[in-house]
């Protein structure tokens, strides 16, 4: 009886109609609503990727005028470093024609080789260098251990600018203490200034006006 009296009493009752699809925009709109995340997160991952590769290939980057590596086991002063760069913009020229004179100090510190994690890093850090002077990118090397420079990478150029003998791993007369050199650096500093030689081309003619202006009195 109850089923029956259901049926009477809803007998004028109509059942809602499905609503209209949804098109155009509000259709878009409703998908994204569920979606978001299949755009958004590919999108983020590849403006990741390709601002990484952009960096890695220099998109965008000025050139600097000038290439310093610092190879040393204790961090350059800020001051030291104020006082290099400047007498750097002073003594170079704008290279790259951006109006400015611009230097790059780029550090290699190595620790004191007491433990295992400071070994690991002073590896890393050889692994940089040696990528470094690969690409052949840092033309000056600035160090307080031109020896140990030397006889480990054979990087420092003869007086001249040109390659030493194979068996040559002496660093005298490669390396000059920057006390000599105009470099606005202490001679009780403990650095030495050098540049490295290249096998395939010939030294930069700004890197070597640059040169003959820093040791310009220095005793070679």
């Amino acid at each position: 009886m109850a089923s029956e009296y259901l049926k009477w009493k809803y007998r004028d009752v109509k059942p809602d109609e499905p609503p209209p699809p949804l098109t155009g925009w509000p259709k878009i709109k409703n998908w994204l609503h569920y979606n978001w995340h299949w755009i958004v997160i590919p999108a983020v991952v590849a403006a990741v990727a390709v601002s990484m590769l952009l960096n890695a290939l220099g998109v965008g980057k000025v050139k600097p005028d000038y290439i310093f590596a610092y190879v040393a086991k204790r961090e350059l002063s800020e001051t030291d470093e104020a006082a290099l760069v400047a007498a750097v913009e002073k003594l170079g020229e704008d290279t790259n024609g951006d109006g400015h004179v611009h230097v790059e100090l780029r550090p290699y510190v190595t620790p004191d080789m007491s433990d295992a994690e400071a070994y690991q890093y002073g590896l890393a850090v050889s692994v940089r260098l040696m990528g470094d002077i690969s690409s052949g990118e840092s033309v000056f090397f600035l160090t307080d251990d031109p020896e140990s420079l030397q006889l480990e990478y054979q990087v420092l150029a003869m007086p001249d600018g040109s390659a030493p003998a194979e068996e040559d791993y002496s660093w005298e007369g490669k390396a000059i203490p920057v006390g000599d050199c105009q470099l606005g650096l202490d001679a009780d500093s403990g650095l030495y200034i050098g540049r490295r030689y290249f096998v395939d081309k010939a030294p930069d003619e700004a890197d070597e006006a640059l040169w003959r202006a820093i040791t310009t009195g220095a005793a070679k």
